[in-house]
């Protein structure tokens, strides 16, 4: 189990737009207390990043994606020595096979959007709660629908802002509700901007710098946790 994480360990799991999705890491550590043999299900997680920051923090991991993970998440955890303490199976978020009160974590990055519908959404967020145990923890970060430069960025350069939705804050309010606690931090604006990972991290200094400045709903991620 590590204690503190180094710059390798961190960009193996973030694994894009790193300076500034990073920052859900210490959100969720301030907020929730994640122990050693806690068992924690990761949704969508084919590159294996999310179940790569709980295996090293000593946790209990099932790695899911709707198909399967990729082969990559397991070369990723092959080089810390941790693909035994993992398990891969495939899970689809609307109708989760897992029993009641199952798990004492389930976390996810930049998944939710894929249910397009708010429904659906909300179905998931339902099946969520639902496998956890009673205390236990949601942990994630989401795409927020961010600002009007945001939006039409998205539209002209990202393939599949058709179908994604991107989630406003009305989105996280009504999950929350649903649980006994919870909070959520809006981060980032120039990040998104960025088209490769290099100038990413250079628009991310920048976000560092002026972030808190900005009207919170003119940032374009969002960090979450929600109490059972």
């Amino acid at each position: 189990m590590l204690s503190r994480l180094d710059k390798e360990h961190i960009n193996d799991i973030i694994r894009w737009d790193v300076k500034n999705w990073k920052n859900a890491l210490p959100f969720w550590e301030a907020h929730f207390s994640i122990k050693p043999g806690m068992h924690v299900l990761v949704l969508g997680d084919r590159e294996g990043g999310l179940s790569l920051y709980f295996a090293l923090k000593g946790c209990v991991v099932t790695c899911t994606e709707l198909k399967s993970p990729l082969e990559e998440a397991k070369i990723i955890h092959q080089k810390y020595g941790l693909s035994e303490v993992i398990t891969y199976e495939k899970a689809d978020m609307s109708q989760l096979q897992y029993h009641d009160a199952q798990f004492d974590i389930v976390a996810f990055k930049s998944v939710i959007g894929a249910l397009t519908e708010s429904e659906s959404q909300t179905g998931a967020i339902n099946e969520m709660k639902r496998v956890l145990k009673t205390g236990g923890a949601i942990l994630f970060a989401e795409n927020s629908s961010g600002s009007i430069m945001h939006k039409i960025l998205r539209r002209k350069f990202v393939k599949w802002s058709k179908y994604w939705k991107y989630n406003s804050d009305k989105d996280f309010s009504t999950w929350q509700k649903k649980f006994s606690s919870g909070s959520i931090k809006k981060y980032g604006f120039f990040g998104l901007f960025g088209r490769t990972e290099k100038q990413r991290n250079i628009l991310g200094v920048i976000d560092a710098a002026i972030c808190r400045m900005l009207p919170p709903s003119w940032r374009y991620i969002c960090f979450g946790f929600f109490i059972k």
